[in-house]
């Protein structure tokens, strides 16, 4: 359509204010000048649309401002809220418009596309590095008509071709073969500009989500590149854009790097994926829509890959389509309510001292094992963080959890009745290394981001007693160096003693002082976010216990890493008290096998690696050879890690399966 972008700035109008200062033909007025004077637009080129727009609850009619058959602005005038009664008046009246900042700039610099406006240096490149020769005088002609061109609207796409040539006065053949080149030379510029604002903002390439329309924009890009033989580099444009966007967006060219890295492994993806779709079509017999759309979600196969195949004009619109039925169908049960009646909110104590762990609270209700207290100390289960344990008046206290602005306790025989006050004790050091836990994810989340890259962020966490475990965004597995280098980095935090402030702001003042990526763990409700900041190394807003220092946390040891979906990985750790169990565990199991292979700690790899190969030989073979383990090269680093490799299973796992093939090998 030459009209329409993936990504773009959009422009707010916003007013909230009481029936009587309203003033619809007012702001109306406001932008009919900033038509004519602002964007220069005659009177005889508007044409003004009226509609009804709802949302969230509420509704109200609306003005949209169309110019050569483009939509500029949408200005809603939010007059009334739906109610179980109806639809009613709303107390503060609302004006709430959108405008695409690009189709601003478009019609008052009066370039021939909205590409030409937005990124005119890195067309100029496109041009010159393709030859892609521009027949200025038709595409005048042709782009006030291409909005008719709009897969959302048309059914009929060869029908609307010869609709819009017949207007454009050419042949429909040949404005097809000028068209569509050059659509899909705007469309490479247009995808990377997203795709290069995405990524700097640490979004990654996936299968899922977001990520996987980021996917699909860098891929349905390499595939314009193929059909029409372009030499184009993906980095080089990311780089050019974020060259042509460092006057608004400077934080473009910091991370091209790693831009860059992401880039290449897509690449290589989508490369891999091109060499499979040869065998994967050769044994198909019929290749209709359906199978088309089963083959790009299952195997990543776009039409673009497959010779001699004519891409539906609307294939990529339905494959965005099917990824948001999927996300709707996705169902959320609720839980069932307990009926407590009208309380008042329980006080929640633990956000003052994580080390406070005994108290007095009135008990304002019980029902069955249910008590709720008017204030309590108790950390219920929430933010991927178990519940505390400990005592109400002797009584055992089994969970914690929310409902509402409640918090329960669940106590086995509790014999407290309510207006009792009760004592109430907490299981210290349970709640001692919750805190260390939580207070180690935020820490290994900054460690990530140092030795990975600013795109490494929070993507879920889960804090239990005897290990933690926190999943960040990366676009490749962890290799051993990289593991390393986020261990030592979060224990250099730990030693550098940090104070942790622990502080509730008002949502505004907090996203002002400290930026959006106070919202690692995702979106927080509420007008007040409590934000827990480690100075200098993170911060986030957060409802846990968390440490007053960074060297209260000991000691991190990452046990595992595993990749637990595309561009997710988890790090599994253990800090504090259960980092030393964790490390007398290890002694002891690296004790106990090298008694079983009968060598030194620091032989264990090689003997496992002598080990498995004899097993392969004798037991998978089935060949006779002389069955002795004689290894006795030593291995400097981690002996656990090495020797789950070579086994090829987790690091628990490893004496029962160094058990199991002796006793299959007789030995």
């Amino acid at each position: 359509t030459m009209s329409h972008n993936t990504g773009f700035v959009m422009i707010g109008q916003h007013q909230f204010i009481p029936k009587s200062k309203w003033n619809q033909n007012k702001v109306f007025q406001d932008m009919l000048d900033w038509n004519t004077k602002g964007l220069g637009v005659s009177k005889e080129d508007m044409t003004f649309h009226e509609d009804a727009w709802a949302g969230g609850g509420n509704l109200g009619p609306c003005i949209e401002f169309f110019s050569r058959d483009c939509e500029v602005w949408n200005q809603v005038y939010m007059l009334y809220e739906q109610t179980p009664k109806g639809v009613q008046d709303l107390k503060l009246k609302v004006l709430d418009m959108g405008m695409g900042m690009e189709r601003a700039a478009w019609f008052s610099q009066g370039s021939p596309t909205i590409y030409d406006a937005v990124f005119p240096t890195v067309l100029k490149k496109l041009k010159s590095k393709t030859g892609l020769k521009v027949n200025k005088k038709l595409l005048q002609r042709y782009v006030p008509h291409g909005g008719q061109l709009n897969n959302d609207e048309v059914e009929d796409m060869n029908k609307a071709w010869k609709k819009v040539a017949k207007l454009v006065e050419v042949d429909v053949k040949e404005l097809r073969q000028m068209i569509l080149p050059l659509s899909r030379l705007y469309s490479i510029g247009e995808h990377m500009r997203s795709a290069l604002i995405v990524l700097n903002d640490g979004g990654l390439p996936s299968n899922v989500g977001g990520g996987y329309n980021l996917r699909m924009l860098i891929r349905r890009s390499l595939g314009f590149i193929d059909k029409e033989d372009w030499d184009i580099d993906l980095t080089d444009l990311c780089s050019w854009h974020a060259d042509y966007l460092e006057p608004m967006y400077p934080e473009l060219k910091k991370n091209l790097d790693n831009i860059h890295k992401i880039l290449e492994i897509e690449k290589k993806k989508y490369n891999n994926t091109k060499e499979k779709t040869s065998r994967i079509v050769a044994n198909l017999k019929n290749i209709n829509e359906e199978k088309l759309l089963e083959l790009y979600d299952s195997q990543g196969i776009s039409p673009d890959m497959i010779p001699g195949l004519k891409v539906p004009d609307d294939f990529y619109a339905r494959v965005a389509e099917m990824h948001e039925q999927k996300e709707q169908v996705a169902a959320t049960k609720k839980k069932e309510e307990i009926k407590l009646g009208n309380l008042e909110a329980t006080k929640a104590l633990y956000f003052e001292d994580y080390k406070k762990t005994a108290f007095t609270a009135k008990v304002l209700k019980v029902k069955g094992d249910i008590i709720v207290l008017d204030k309590t100390t108790f950390y219920p289960t929430s933010g991927g963080q178990l519940h505390d344990k400990g005592t109400i008046d002797g009584a055992e206290v089994n969970n914690v959890f929310k409902q509402g602005n409640l918090i329960l306790h669940h106590v086995y025989n509790a014999k407290c009745k309510e207006g009792d006050t009760v004592k109430c004790i907490i299981d210290k050091d349970r709640r001692i290394q919750m805190a260390q836990h939580h207070t180690s994810t935020h820490i290994i989340n900054a460690a990530a981001k140092k030795v990975l890259g600013s795109h490494a962020n929070q993507a879920g966490a889960f804090k239990d007693l005897d290990k933690a475990r926190i999943d960040i965004t990366h676009y490749q597995s962890l290799s051993d160096k990289e593991v390393t280098e986020i261990e030592k980095e979060a224990n250099k935090i730990i030693k550098k003693k940090i104070k942790i402030e622990k502080k509730f702001y008002p949502r505004s003042e907090a996203e002002k002082k400290f930026g959006m990526e106070i919202y690692q763990g995702g979106a927080v409700p509420g007008k007040m976010l409590r934000i827990v900041n480690i100075k200098g190394i993170d911060v986030e807003a957060c409802g846990g216990t968390h440490l007053d220092n960074t060297s209260e946390a000991e000691k991190i040891k990452i046990i595992k890493t595993t990749k637990v979906q595309d561009g997710v990985i988890r790090i599994v750790f253990v800090a504090g008290a259960a980092a030393k169990a964790e490390s007398e565990h290890k002694e002891d199991m690296l004790q106990e096998l090298a008694s079983l292979l009968n060598c030194d700690i620091d032989q264990i790899p090689g003997r496992a690696q002598e080990l498995f190969t004899l097993w392969k030989k004798v037991v998978k073979k089935k060949k006779d050879v002389e069955k002795k383990l004689v290894s006795t090269g030593s291995f400097k680093g981690d002996v656990t890690a090495e020797t789950a490799k070579i086994l090829k299973t987790q690091p628990e796992h490893i004496i029962k399966t160094v058990k199991r093939f002796l006793k299959e090998l007789d030995l």
